[in-house]
């Protein structure tokens, strides 16, 4: 086949940046282990009327069809957008299997057709976390999410990852405060804090008196509220001296002290109440979270989610729902900038090249192999019998550390082409140092 073009948004890794991807999945389904989580894999595709929302298709929606289907698909599929969807449709098909509060993790690619550009791309990975409860969700789940979240990033950190603000807010405590001021449309007044970040105070003012009716005094509130930030449960004393009064407001902000309560504790510094934040999807009823890396906050969120009391709904049963989703190929974009330092070791698993001393002698460097390979120690046969330079180069290409010689001066021998020193060996008990045994990730 010839080269062909590439597809803007659908990225495809070289081996080194693989072992860093891969390495960065493993890292994430690990701490998600450690935290209970069990692993989930989505069937790729859903029913198109699943995914559309309010029975409009969605522009950034794939669809999927046989090439040669006769006529129009009576069900027609498209690829999930969100690992969100197809867990709600999970739950629902398998609620009488599983034992709840359900604790569910999945790292899988998911594909939207939005325009590409640095760090969104059209088919990307992601690694969601939530915890699904049957009629009631208790509170402390909302707390539990982002601390795990914050435990994976800190596991992170050894392979060059920075740290992150993870900002939090409530939308019970945001639209409690509106309507405790008297505004009615709350989708209006959320979308508008939304935007604080990219537009201005003074702008989101002006869309608040355009978009939710609200005069000077409540625009002056509601941009008050905006301003407020903090890592400590403090905050509320902030938000109090607003002297706004709401059952809901009450509700929210003691949900969100508990949640910086606890955070100040376990995390301290990482989880910080942020009350400009709403998220724009109005699936979302309680603890709303984004995050940032620190010094790279031009990317956007890496990692988001929230709370979803009716995102699930079996019959008359509801299902409650908490969970974030980390960007991974969002991470990725920041890992592969040039400035970022942080390299494989190298891209083949293989960690030595058995060398060929001519064809008819192949079965000998196999044999090796093969016994190299028993003890998990991963490495490959030279491809061709040539001159034992040319064979060392083979192996400096592929950036493969050890060379194994069949006859050598003292029967089999291994070369390290790093240093040049060689040393006899033997293929039942010879093992390499740890860190040469695998690829590793580090940063210059």
């Amino acid at each position: 086949m010839a080269k062909s073009a590439r597809l803007s948004g659908f990225p495809e890794r070289l081996p080194a940046e693989r072992v860093i991807e891969k390495s960065i999945i493993d890292v994430l389904e690990h701490t998600f282990a450690l935290h209970g989580y069990s692993a989930l894999n989505h069937r790729a595709v859903e029913p198109i009327s699943q995914l559309a929302k309010d029975g409009e298709i969605d522009k950034e929606i794939f669809a999927v069809s046989r090439l040669h289907s006769e006529g129009t698909e009576r069900n027609p599929l498209g690829l999930h957008f969100d690992l969100t969807v197809p867990l709600a449709r999970f739950i629902a098909d398998n609620a009488n299997e599983l034992s709840f509060p359900f604790k569910a993790a999945r790292v899988q690619p998911v594909w939207r057709g939005e325009r590409p550009q640095q760090g969104r791309y059209r088919e990307f990975i992601q690694a969601d976390i939530d915890v699904i409860a049957e009629a009631e969700l208790p509170g402390h789940f909302e707390v539990e999410i982002p601390l795990a979240v914050a435990d994976a990033f800190s596991r992170l950190a050894p392979l060059g990852v920075p740290g992150v603000k993870i900002v939090v807010n409530d939308r019970r405590l945001l639209e409690g405060f509106a309507r405790g001021i008297g505004l009615t449309n709350i989708q209006a007044v959320l979308r508008c804090l939304d935007k604080y970040d990219k537009i201005g105070p003074a702008e989101v003012g002006k869309l608040l008196a355009a978009e939710a009716d609200a005069d000077e005094e409540q625009q002056r509130l509601c941009l008050e509220l905006a301003a407020i930030e903090s890592d400590s449960p403090d905050f509320a004393d902030d938000v109090r001296a607003l002297g706004v009064e709401h059952p809901l407001l009450d509700e929210g902000l003691q949900s969100l002290t508990t949640m910086l309560r606890a955070a100040h504790g376990r995390a301290p510094g990482v989880v910080v109440a942020q009350l400009k934040i709403a998220r724009g999807l109005d699936y979302y009823t309680g603890a709303v979270y984004e995050t940032q890396l620190i010094g790279h906050e031009e990317l956007g969120s890496v990692a988001s989610g929230g709370r979803y009391d009716s995102l699930v709904t079996v019959g008359k049963k509801s299902y409650p729902g908490v969970g974030m989703s980390i960007g991974v190929s969002r991470l990725m974009a920041f890992i592969l900038d040039a400035d970022s330092g942080i390299k494989a070791t190298r891209g083949t698993p293989s960690v030595v090249v058995v060398a060929v001393t001519d064809e008819d002698k192949r079965s000998e460097a196999d044999e090796v192999a093969t016994a190299l390979r028993a003890r998990d120690i991963a490495c490959e046969v030279s491809p061709s019998a040539a001159k034992f330079g040319k064979q060392i180069r083979y192996a400096e290409r592929r950036e493969i550390p050890f060379v194994w010689f069949t006859d050598g001066e003292s029967g089999h021998e291994i070369k390290d082409i790093r240093s040049g020193e060689q040393t006899s060996a033997d293929p039942a008990t010879w093992v390499p140092v740890e860190a040469d045994r695998l690829p590793r990730v580090y940063r210059d």
